[in-house]
C-alpha cells in the first residue's frame, strides 16, 4: 500500500479489456486503486460499459462527457472523416469536462492530474495546471508519427486515396506543434520505454530530468492457461495494424527473403488498417508459397494465435512500446523486434532478438536462428519467455 492516499483526477480514454491503450488504462487504474489511491476518472465519451474489476471499486468514480460520436453519420462515412471527426468530438467533450474537474477540486482538492494516453488534452483546466502537479503518461507522440508519414510517402502514395495522406499529414503537423507546447506543462513525464523517452526529449525539448521510464503492464493471467501447440511448418506471427510505421513492407520483403533461402517457415499476418492509414495494397506482394494474411481478429483470439506460433515478429520503424511483444512473451513465444520497439528493452536476448529497422537480411537471419533455438529447447525457451514477461 502507498504511504498515503493520493486524490487523482484521471484524464484519458475510457478503459476496456480488449488490449491497446484502453487495456493498459484498465490495468493502471486497477493497480493505483489497489494501492489505496482515490481516483476520479473523466472520460469524453457519453458513457460505455466499465470492466468488472473497475466497476465495483470504491476508490474509483467515473464521470462522463457528452461525446456521442457514432459510425454511419455524415462525419464518419470515410476513414479520414471518422478520424478527424472523432478527434473533434472528443476535444469538444473534453472542454466541457473542465467545469466538473474544477468543481470537484474545490470540494476536495486533487493531489495531481494524471493525463493518460495522449499528450494534449483540452480537459485539463489551465488554472489547475498551474497549481496542481500534472503527470503526463502518453502512449505515442505525433512528431514520431509525422516523421514516419513523411519518410514513407512513397509507400503511402501506393495506397490511395491521395487526399487521405494529405489530410493526415496536415493533422499530424498541427498536433505536433500543439503537443510541443502543451507537454511543457507536465511536472512529470512517464515514458513507456527509453527509446520513446529519447524521441520525446529530442522532438519536443522536454527536460530529461523530469522523465521516468515505466514499461506498460501485461496481464499475465490472460495467457497463463495457454497450451502451446506450434504448427508445422513453424509459424512466424505478425500482429498489428497494416499501416504506416509498422514495417509492413519489411515483413513482405522478409517473407520473400526466407523463400529465397528455402527456409521452411510460414509467415502469418494478423490485423487491419487504421482509420488514417491503410497499407493493405502492400500485402499484394506477399509470396503465397510461405505467407498468408488472415485479416483482423477479435482480441480474444490473440492467445490462440500465439499458442500456434513459434516466433512473433515486430518490424516497426517507430514503436513506443509494442504490447504484442509483451503478450507473446507472456504466452511463452520468443520475439524478434527492431531497436525502435520499446518492449524488447532489457529483455533477455535468448528470447528477444533485436535487429535494425528495415534490415531485411538481419531480420531473416534472426528468424532462422530463433527457430533453431525453439527446435532445440522449446520448453526451456517458453519458460524463459514467460519469466521475462
Amino acid at each position: 500500500m502507498a504511504t498515503r492516499s493520493l486524490r487523482i483526477a484521471w484524464l484519458g480514454p475510457a478503459p476496456g479489456e480488449d488490449g491497446g491503450a484502453a487495456g493498459v488504462g484498465t490495468d493502471l487504474l486497477h493497480g493505483l486503486a489497489g494501492r489505496g489511491h482515490r481516483i476520479d476518472c473523466f472520460f469524453p465519451s457519453a458513457g460505455q460499459p466499465i470492466p468488472d474489476r473497475l466497476a465495483g471499486n470504491d476508490n474509483i468514480t467515473f464521470n462522463w462527457g457528452t461525446s456521442q460520436w457514432s459510425w454511419n453519420r455524415w462525419y464518419s462515412r470515410t476513414r479520414v472523416g471518422a478520424f478527424a471527426g472523432g478527434m473533434f468530438a472528443r476535444a469538444v467533450a473534453s472542454v466541457r469536462l473542465r467545469r466538473q474537474i474544477v468543481e470537484r477540486h474545490r470540494a476536495e482538492p486533487y493531489d495531481l492530474l494524471y493525463q493518460f494516453s495522449s499528450i494534449e488534452s483540452p480537459a485539463v483546466p489551465p488554472s489547475l495546471a498551474r497549481t496542481v502537479p500534472l503527470v503526463s503518461h502518453p502512449e505515442t507522440h505525433s512528431a514520431g508519427e509525422l516523421r514516419r508519414l513523411i519518410a514513407e510517402r512513397r509507400l503511402a502514395l501506393r495506397c490511395p486515396p491521395l487526399y487521405r495522406y494529405a489530410a493526415v499529414l496536415a493533422i499530424m503537423s498541427v498536433r505536433s506543434v500543439v503537443q510541443r507546447a502543451q507537454i511543457r506543462r507536465a511536472n512529470l513525464l512517464i515514458c513507456i520505454s527509453s527509446v520513446f523517452r529519447d524521441h520525446i526529449v529530442h522532438d519536443y525539448g522536454f527536460p530529461l530530468g523530469r522523465t521516468v521510464v515505466v514499461p506498460n503492464p501485461v496481464r499475465l493471467a490472460r495467457f497463463a492457461s495457454i497450451d502451446r501447440d506450434p504448427s508445422e511448418p513453424p509459424t512466424v506471427l505478425v500482429v498489428g495494424r497494416i499501416a504506416v510505421r509498422k514495417g509492413v513492407e519489411v515483413v513482405v520483403a522478409v517473407a520473400r527473403e526466407l523463400l529465397r533461402r528455402d527456409v521452411n517457415v510460414r509467415i502469418r499476418i494478423v490485423g487491419g488498417p487504421s482509420l488514417w492509414s491503410d497499407y493493405m495494397k502492400l500485402l499484394e506482394d506477399l509470396p503465397p508459397e510461405n505467407s498468408e494474411y488472415v485479416g483482423s481478429i477479435a482480441s480474444g483470439e490473440i492467445p490462440g494465435e500465439l499458442a500456434a506460433s513459434a516466433v512473433l515478429l515486430q518490424a516497426s520503424w517507430y514503436e513506443p512500446f509494442g504490447l504484442t511483444i509483451a503478450e507473446a512473451l507472456a504466452a511463452g513465444v520468443p520475439v524478434i523486434g527492431t531497436s525502435e520497439v520499446g518492449a524488447i528493452e532489457g529483455v533477455d536476448r535468448s528470447v528477444a532478438a533485436e535487429v535494425p529497422p528495415g534490415d531485411v537480411g538481419a531480420t531473416a537471419t534472426a528468424i532462422v536462428e530463433m527457430l533453431e533455438r525453439v527446435r532445440t529447447d522449446p520448453e526451456g525457451l517458453a519458460t524463459r519467455a514467460r519469466a521475462e514477461a
